[in-house]
């Protein structure tokens, strides 16, 4: 398993109400340290995209600069929910930010990890998708891997964290978007505190609790099986947050017998 498959099977696990041990931590932490890309395979990559030195003509830092994706047979790194990226731009930014935000989520006070985080805040504050207003192309998905980062990272960076949350608000709508975004939107939201997250979830509420109450999801594919049940998850992590749900908090989703669709039990009570 590599580094980044580790990493995307402890995201869903924990989304999904799993617990790690401690030593299961330490094991993840240790990997993910190890595979911090060396100096002169990041440079190689650097030029691969025409960006030697990762310092394009405005300055910015638009690429990692400790974790960077390994050669995978011509194919992006999928995202937790199955997206394949089309740009380096966000396939490479998502592979270390979801790298460095285990690291800081499981080991915030280790110094190699700190010298990480403070230097990945550093670089993207630089970049158009980590810090500008900005929807164009894949540079959009880039920042919902930013603001994902951010509420680990650095959740003292509220006025930051609400610029990305607004960057989402302004530039969705603009055009025909494929359905990972605003879901990924969604987990993001479900990790950040309520009183940050509730005018940006408030919106979406009447369509959470669609997916809660009536449809469920098919279970027919690997993608299903997989993804599904992390989904189900998220919403309710978000929809139980309010006072009027907050009765399914740690309720588990199950599997209709009928369809085979995995499903939520709304009703109050036992």
């Amino acid at each position: 398993m590599t580094a980044y498959e580790l990493t995307v099977k402890a995201n869903r696990f924990l989304i999904q109400d799993g617990q790690l041990t401690l030593s299961q931590k330490l094991y993840i932490v240790r990997r993910l340290l190890e595979a911090r890309t060396p100096p002169e395979e990041a440079e190689r990559f650097y030029r691969g995209v025409r960006c030697p030195g990762n310092v394009d003509r405005e300055g910015r830092r638009m690429y990692p600069a400790y974790f960077i994706p390994p050669y995978h047979g011509g194919k992006k790194y999928k995202s937790l929910l199955n997206q394949t990226p089309k740009t380096q731009i966000f396939s490479a930014n998502l592979y270390e930010l979801e790298i460095l935000r285990l690291l800081c989520l499981l080991a915030p006070d280790r110094p190699q990890v700190e010298e990480l985080r403070e230097g990945s805040l550093a670089r993207l504050k630089t970049t158009c998708f980590g810090c500008e207003d900005d929807g164009v192309g894949e540079c959009f998905d880039a920042s919902l891997a930013v603001l994902r980062f951010l509420a680990v990272a650095a959740p003292e960076e509220e006025a930051w964290i609400k610029g990305r949350l607004d960057n989402f608000v302004r530039h969705y709508g603009e055009k025909k978007r494929p359905w990972f975004c605003l879901w990924y939107f969604w987990l993001c939201l479900s990790e950040l505190p309520f009183d940050l997250a509730k005018p940006y979830t408030d919106p979406y509420l009447p369509e959470m609790l669609k997916w809660l109450k009536h449809k469920g999801m098919v279970m027919h594919s690997e993608h299903d099986v997989t993804v599904h049940p992390m989904l189900m998850y998220m919403l309710r992590n978000n929809v139980c947050r309010y006072p009027a749900y907050a009765h399914i908090q740690g309720r588990k989703p199950y599997i209709r017998e009928k369809d085979g669709r995995i499903c939520f039990d709304m009703a109050v009570g036992d």
